[in-house]
């Protein structure tokens, strides 16, 4: 295991090299910049201003300049944003980004999972079709369409919540469930589907022979190999989640990390943009990680090469 932990841990510095660069000069590649607007500038003007980020040095020499920052930590001012680092807007947004994200993949979890051993050991029958239906119907059902109905429902029609904000734990629960019941649709289909691999194993049939309860057989046996596609959908799932959804933040008017990620972009912040495509990929880095350790927990049969 420690081999294994140590080979990962270099394969992901790696990895986040090759990401940095492609980063880096694809975002320079893009026809504009950080102060290309509809108002255009007296060239002395915008050449005073990228003298004083220094994106007047040749390419070559930014490159290196930034990634020597953000191997000390350092992803430099954003372009857009005054008075703010990247680093400071990072840490101001990623805690609220993460808490709902958290709180969503709670939501996901417990409902998806309930729901697909349900329908799982139900096979063809009303607790196997109602959920499934509901659950294809979560997939289908855009963000933008689920979360404006819930504050009609909910904050309108029946006054349980308020209909937007940060800071309470009341204003946590609407936006939270909003953004937890796609994924929770996903991990009822992916845990359904496991569940009807693992129940139709020989080893089933012999602990229902032996004379096992449904009950057993299901929450002993099945439902943890029946986890795998589950475990293999949160690495991906759960870097997304934590840090921030564009949709479920603008409609809650939750001041989290997604907005960032698609103002950087269209405005050119190179430095923001960097810093945002950095922290997902160590997420998602160590989420995969954790799903290869949890392959091996839940199945002792998977072979973690050193």
């Amino acid at each position: 295991m420690t081999g294994f932990l140590i080979r990962r841990l270099l394969w992901t510095g790696a990895t986040l090299w090759v990401v940095f660069t492609i980063t880096f000069f694809l975002m320079r590649s893009v026809p504009g910049g950080p102060f290309d607007g509809e108002r255009k500038l007296d060239p002395e003007i915008k050449r005073s201003i990228e003298a004083r980020y220094q994106l007047d040095d040749p390419l070559y020499v930014q490159y290196f300049r930034e990634l020597g920052n953000a191997l000390r930590g350092d992803l430099g001012p954003s372009f857009k944003l005054a008075d703010f680092s990247v680093n400071e807007i990072i840490a101001q947004g990623f805690p609220v980004s993460a808490s709902l994200g958290i709180l969503a993949m709670c939501v996901a979890l417990t409902l998806g999972l309930s729901v697909g051993i349900i329908a799982g050991v139900s096979r063809g029958r009303a607790l196997d079709y109602g959920p499934m239906s509901l659950a294809t119907l979560g997939i289908a059902l855009p963000e933008f369409f689920v979360a404006p109905l819930a504050i009609i429902l909910f904050v309108f029609i029946w006054p349980l919540f308020p209909a937007a904000g940060w800071g309470s734990w009341r204003q946590l629960i609407l936006p939270s469930v909003c953004l937890g019941l796609p994924y929770a649709a996903y991990i009822a289909r992916l845990m359904r589907t496991g569940m009807l691999d693992v129940l139709s194993q020989d080893y089933i049939r012999t602990a229902y022979a032996k004379g096992l309860t449904t009950k057993e057989i299901v929450f002993r046996h099945a439902a943890r190999a029946a986890l795998l596609p589950v475990v293999s959908f949160l690495g991906p799932a759960t870097a997304g989640i934590l840090t921030g959804s564009l949709i479920e933040e603008s409609i809650f008017a939750i001041p989290g990390l997604g907005i960032h990620f698609v103002q950087a972009a269209q405005q050119r912040d190179y430095t923001l943009a960097m810093g945002l495509v950095l922290l997902y990929f160590v997420i998602l880095s160590a989420m995969n990680l954790v799903v290869d350790v949890l392959y091996k927990l839940l199945d002792p049969r998977v072979k973690i090469e050193s």
